[in-house]
């Protein structure tokens, strides 16, 4: 995971989202009423932690893949469960696959 120091949504500005998606490719606004934050697409290392940690706990996989994906914004999101439970319904769409094929030759 990458470590921020902005912990307020608002402290994110345009330049910062720009260099975001720059380093990591598309970034998106994840938000819950009055709080918003900025995360990136799961990436292999993320998926593995959060697989291995999760594996008896599926709030504990949803909150790797979140923080791992974390790039910065309102911290009650990851803090507060009345946030982080209504976030997690979208933290799936975070771990994004592309359609792959077999043939037997």
């Amino acid at each position: 995971m990458e470590k921020t120091k902005i912990a307020s949504y608002s402290e994110i500005t345009p330049e910062q989202i720009a260099e975001w998606k720059e380093r990591h490719g598309p970034v998106f606004k994840l938000e819950c009423e009055d709080k918003a934050c900025i995360v990136k697409l799961a990436d292999r290392k993320t998926l593995s932690f959060a697989s291995s940690s999760g594996t008896k706990d599926p709030m504990k996989f949803n909150e790797m893949i979140l923080r791992g994906c974390w790039l910065g914004g309102d911290m009650e999101i990851l803090e507060n469960d009345t946030y982080f439970i209504s976030v997690s319904q979208k933290i799936a769409e975070l771990v994004q696959f592309k359609t792959a094929t077999l043939e037997k030759l």
